[in-house]
Order: structure tokens, then C-alpha cells, then sequence
């Protein structure tokens, strides 16, 4: 049984940083492609940035510049480090790894508000 707990949600102010984490309960980790996506309440989840072996990494065009995503393969971690976060950041981030099937985590809260 695959699992993904991602952890470092919360409540921050514009222009703060916070900091996702993704642990990943897989084999082989370092093969997976790896990313974070969001969704906003009413809008549809969106990809925010991934790491992929084959073509490296992707970031949407929102987020380039302040957003950075990393990984430790010896942990089965993925990363998103979120900079100069905006009230439209507001969402909740999902964890994604997939190679022959993708699995998600459970999701956690950022919310951006003064």
C-alpha cells in the first residue's frame, strides 16, 4: 500500500515562504516523476511543478521565480519551497509521484492572507 504524508501547510502573509514536504512510502523512488499540484475552491487542480527523469524540471508560469521544487531520493521526499507567496496561492497542494500508476496525498492547506 502506497502512501504520500505531506506535511508544512498553513496560514502565512503575502510575501511569506513556506515550505511543503511529501514523504513517499515507494520502491525505486528515484524513478519517479514527482510533483505538487493545487486547487483553489471552485477552480480545478492545477499542476504547480514537477521533476521528471525524462525532460527535468517544470514549473506553471505563476509560480517561476518564487517557487522552487527539489528532492532527496535516499529519503523518498519531495519538496516545494514557496517564496513571496500570494493570496492567490491560496489552495490546497497535493503531492504526486507516478511511474506506471500515480498516487496523491492527502493534501494539506495554504492559505495567504494578511
Amino acid at each position: 500500500q502506497v502512501q504520500l504524508v505531506e506535511s508544512g501547510g498553513g496560514l502565512v502573509q503575502p510575501g511569506g515562504s513556506l515550505r511543503l514536504s511529501c514523504a513517499a512510502s515507494v520502491h525505486s523512488f528515484s524513478i519517479y516523476t514527482v510533483g505538487w499540484y493545487r486547487q483553489a475552491p471552485g477552480k480545478q487542480r492545477e499542476l504547480v511543478a514537477y521533476i521528471s527523469t525524462v525532460d527535468g524540471t517544470k514549473y506553471t508560469d505563476s509560480v517561476k521565480g518564487r517557487f522552487t521544487i527539489s528532492r532527496d531520493n535516499a529519503k523518498n521526499t519531495v519538496y516545494l519551497q514557496m517564496n513571496s507567496l500570494k493570496p492567490e496561492d491560496t489552495a490546497v497542494y497535493y503531492c504526486n509521484v507516478r511511474w506506471t500508476d500515480a498516487y496523491w496525498g492527502q493534501g494539506t492547506q495554504v492559505t495567504v492572507s494578511s
